[in-house]
């Protein structure tokens, strides 16, 4: 399907998309610290899924999905954390708990939403907003 424009403006507004997104993991991770977590990792990669952040917060190991959205318009950014895209994110992160020897520790997944509404940044975290089957 044609979706209009020269391939350079395509590929450009990808990149912007990306590079929004690994800004608001920025802003998520150092928001988290500020509440006390720990980062582990940033964009961690496996089992053909990538994990946003990894952090400790206490004693529990904690996998989050950062959801940005420029407008509160189309429903919450937690809304586009599917089934499909919550069972890749629970498959990555059972392989790197096993990679770093933490099959018994406590673990969570979180979604941090952020949106902007009238130019100011809202964030928001949702402990425990899945739980893997």
């Amino acid at each position: 399907r044609f979706i209009g424009g020269p391939l350079s403006k395509i590929l450009q507004g990808r990149m912007n998309k990306r590079r929004t997104g690994t800004r608001m993991e920025e802003i998520a991770a150092s928001w988290l610290e500020k509440q006390g977590g720990r980062i582990l990792e940033h964009s961690y990669r496996g089992a053909g899924a990538e994990i946003d952040l990894i952090y400790e917060e206490g004693q529990t190991l904690v996998f989050a999905e950062v959801k940005y959205r420029s407008s509160g318009r189309y429903g919450s950014p937690a809304e586009a954390v599917d089934d499909r895209k919550r069972r890749r994110i629970v498959q990555a992160a059972a392989l790197y708990a096993q990679r770093q020897g933490r099959l018994s520790d406590a673990i969570r997944f979180d979604v941090i939403e952020m949106v902007q509404i009238e130019g100011r940044l809202y964030i928001r975290q949702l402990k425990a907003a899945f739980i893997p089957e």
